[in-house]
């Protein structure tokens, strides 16, 4: 009866509850990547140096969206050397769609499971006519790369595809539209946020569709829109600016996202990068 009684009072304090121990958990245990983008400019210096900066975080894997005048054996070599992969490779619209075999080729050099593209040339408003032509396209060269390379094209959204588009936007018509076997995305979770989204509803809503996550956060104050565009000081240290990063997290768990990788596009990394990293551990 005691020990019963004992045992009552301790749940009731939370005291090795189920509910307690999940809280003490980590939201987010592993370590993130990195893409190569958020070190551009040392990279274009030194690729050997930067793969050390980056590695002496505890970071691994990579997302290249550039060879930086090298060759892809050539990053290959430095990356196994360090221990480090490349997981997703990123390339331009009219490269992969022209010069598929060229880009599948890099990509599998590289190591990269995933073969993505973050920009849709167009000008003006992203209309439902670019969108077929970019559903066409996308699930054209999405098999091609699947059946042939047995790589996963993946697009990451910029915010111009977040126009209205009958009950919901044009992003959605590319979603729905798509293959699922052949079309997955990346969600750049700024430019979720920034034409006036949520990315965890988002994410609830197309789960497993959303393979790959760019990690990013947006200064506060800041207006968003639908041009795709914002000055680069806008990116701010995780945690520090507008997104709500433990609620988008939780959902892309529940998504199954795959990979996670740090962007930051602003002239501060030296000092945000350690910070966003701290952040992530923190939660």
């Amino acid at each position: 009866m005691i020990r019963h009684l004992l045992a009552a009072s301790l749940l009731v304090a939370g005291i090795g509850s189920p509910v307690s121990a999940q809280s003490k958990k980590p939201l987010f245990p592993e370590k993130p990547g990195m893409v190569s983008y958020t070190y551009r400019h040392s990279f274009q210096k030194d690729v050997a140096a930067t793969l050390d900066t980056i590695k002496a975080f505890g970071i691994t894997d990579m997302e290249f969206s550039n060879l930086f005048g090298r060759k892809a054996t050539d990053i290959r070599a430095a990356l196994d050397a360090r221990g480090m992969k490349c997981s997703s490779y990123g390339t331009n619209y009219a490269d992969l769609m022209e010069k598929t075999a060229e880009i599948a080729g890099i990509a599998k050099e590289l190591g990269a499971q995933f073969v993505r593209v973050a920009w849709i040339p167009h000008s003006g408003p992203f209309t439902l006519a670019m969108a077929d032509k970019t559903v066409e396209d996308f699930n054209r060269v999405g098999k091609i790369l699947r059946e042939q390379y047995g790589l996963t094209f993946c697009y990451h959204n910029h915010g111009y595809e977040f126009e209205p588009h009958g009950d919901g936007t044009l992003f959605d018509y590319l979603v729905q539209k798509t293959r699922p076997e052949d079309v997955s995305f990346e969600m750049d979770i700024l430019w979720t946020f920034f034409p006036g989204h949520d990315p965890a509803k988002l994410l609830n809503k197309y789960g497993k569709r959303f393979q790959l996550m760019h990690l990013k956060d947006l200064r506060k104050g800041v207006t968003g829109n639908l041009s795709g565009g914002t000055p680069v000081e806008n990116d701010v240290a995780l945690g520090t600016g507008q997104l709500d990063l433990p609620t988008i997290l939780k959902a892309a768990r529940k998504a199954g996202v795959k990979h996670y990788y740090i962007e930051d596009e602003s002239p501060n990394i030296q000092k945000q990068v350690p910070q966003s990293i701290a952040y992530l551990k923190s939660l």
